[in-house]
């Protein structure tokens, strides 16, 4: 279908409408959340339906389903609406570039360049992964939600984010599946450990954020064979260098 090749701007417009729609009436945000999502929905079943390569619209409709969901509940906890106006931007950016590259993949793979799923889902599960935490941690600080109901949102979310990353990069979900549980029982952990520091919902969710990006980094390239000593220090540098900054630089409340 010709409608097939413009749906990449369609949504991402759509999308863009309804959160400034949300933005000017904030208590329609539910139906903001199921509109977009069945925006999704729609994309995701339609590109699948004609691709000849992949039938599984449900691994394309995680990620910008599980973003946009995470953006629109974050500004909730923003005053400044020049932020919340790029947010939202960034937001509609992402789910462009997102289903384009897999307009391309599914019903283009001729034009499609290579890597462009897995690079641009790994930039999206980390912003993902971060505005889930600042979110739990926000709902802790603001509504004083009991930690554990809040974890179990965690590890659901998180089994989700981490699927979609092990499927974005080909890993075998078989093998990886154990994996998967691990890296969220990890995770669930230390959301737990990180929740006792006195900091701004955004470090703590942060902090858990950088976290995340070691474990799946160095649990992935394991899978793939592609786990060495070099790429091993290259994580584990990363991940305590910036956890260090954090936690000095950090305004401890």
């Amino acid at each position: 279908m010709r409608i097939n090749r413009w749906l990449p701007l369609i949504i991402p417009l759509i999308i863009l409408i309804l959160f400034q729609l949300y933005f000017i009436f904030p208590k329609i945000i539910y139906i903001v959340l199921i509109l977009m999502n069945l925006a999704i929905f729609f994309t995701t079943w339609q590109f699948s339906k004609a691709s000849q390569v992949d039938k599984k619209w449900w691994n394309f409709f995680i990620l910008p389903s599980v973003m946009s969901s995470m953006i629109l509940i974050y500004t909730l906890f923003l005053d400044n609406k020049t932020i919340i106006q790029v947010i939202f931007l960034i937001n509609a950016l992402l789910v462009y570039f997102y289903f384009r590259y897999v307009y391309f993949y599914l019903i283009k793979p001729v034009a499609y360049e290579v890597f462009s799923i897995e690079n641009i889902s790994s930039y999206g599960n980390f912003l993902t992964f971060f505005l889930l935490a600042s979110i739990i941690y926000g709902l802790q600080s603001f509504l004083d939600i009991s930690i554990w109901l809040l974890e179990l949102v965690i590890a659901a979310l998180s089994i989700l984010i981490l699927y979609q990353y092990f499927w974005a990069n080909k890993i075998d979900l078989k093998k990886g599946m154990l994996y998967i549980l691990i890296d969220c029982f990890i995770l669930i952990e230390l959301s737990w450990s990180i929740s006792f520091l006195p900091l701004n919902f955004n470090i703590l969710g942060l902090s858990l954020a950088i976290c995340y990006y070691m474990l799946t980094g160095i649990i992935g390239s394991y899978l793939l064979d592609k786990l060495d000593s070099k790429k091993l220090r290259i994580y584990l540098s990363l991940g305590l260098i910036s956890q260090a900054i954090i936690l000095f630089t950090a305004r401890w409340i």
